[in-house]
């Protein structure tokens, strides 16, 4: 009886729908690629860890109906100073439809969050970021069959903040996260002399400090990651005061390549 009463539809009408359903497909048609999303970090040299956990990794796409699309849920705890010198870790990656994706957002945990410092453990809680997350402008273009490779850097020196003196907890996490596409960076690495100066190491433009890391304690081996193209200066600031700042000017870094600036070696004071 379903058989007959579908052959009963009129012709026009039949094609209305097909005609309809055709539209409402279009977010399917473009094929899909890849987008892995990698997280470093910027460090603190005043504390010994810096924890927070990420509930979720969402993008979203022009013209798509979906709204926000989940790339993972880590329910993870990560400790940001074990990303540097090069170091990252992937938080998320998933098959996407061709197309721009404008933002990109973190959703974290309202607790869950801390800090160490000089041996003693504080709770850090996020304002606002359980509800609509951390957003990123991005304006990614997924290709079909491409990885498109996305790097946050995680300023830990600048996320962890000192809370007023009414707040129950002495410090917050208010994250402050670049993102770029890891494809059209470059690197810089080197060895800062001695490694007992226990530096961090800074790449700078202008006025604006772009990425740092701390030198390996063990050999003084840094690596700062996710620069673009252009020229720098090398910053090697000391955490030892028994030793002075030096800086290495005009260090070119051109895309997909690491430049060895060799041994820093930092003055004693």
């Amino acid at each position: 009886m379903l058989l007959k009463r579908i052959t009963l539809f009129p012709i026009a009408l039949l094609i209305g729908l097909s005609m309809m359903f055709v539209g409402c497909g279009t977010d399917s048609d473009s094929g899909s690629g890849t987008m892995t999303v990698e997280m470093a970090d910027a460090p603190i040299d005043s504390a010994d860890a810096v924890n927070v956990f990420i509930e979720r990794v969402e993008v979203n796409r022009v013209g798509s109906s979906y709204g926000w699309v989940t790339l993972n849920e880590p329910q993870q705890e990560y400790d940001l100073l074990e990303l540097t010198n090069g170091a990252t870790t992937v938080i998320g990656s998933a098959e996407l439809e061709a197309g721009t994706y404008p933002q990109i957002r973190l959703i974290l945990s309202s607790d869950g969050h801390s800090v160490e410092i000089d041996g003693s453990i504080y709770d850090m809680k996020v304002p606002s970021g359980p509800q609509t997350g951390v957003k990123l402008n991005i304006n990614a273009e997924i290709e079909e069959d491409i990885e498109y490779v996305l790097l946050l850097d995680f300023d830990a020196s600048r996320s962890v903040v000192e809370a007023g003196q009414n707040n129950q907890n002495p410090y917050i996490l208010k994250p402050v996260i670049t993102a770029t596409e890891k494809a059209i960076t470059g690197n810089i690495e080197g060895t800062a002399n001695p490694a007992d100066a226990q530096p961090v190491v800074s790449a700078i433009a202008g006025s604006d400090t772009l990425a740092s890391t701390i030198a390996d304690t063990s050999d003084g081996y840094f690596k700062l990651i996710g620069l673009e193209e252009g020229t720098y200066d090398v910053l090697v600031h000391p955490r030892n005061d028994t030793y002075g700042e030096q800086t290495v000017t005009g260090v070119d870094v051109t895309v997909e390549s690491t430049t060895d600036i060799g041994t820093v070696d930092v003055p004693q004071n």
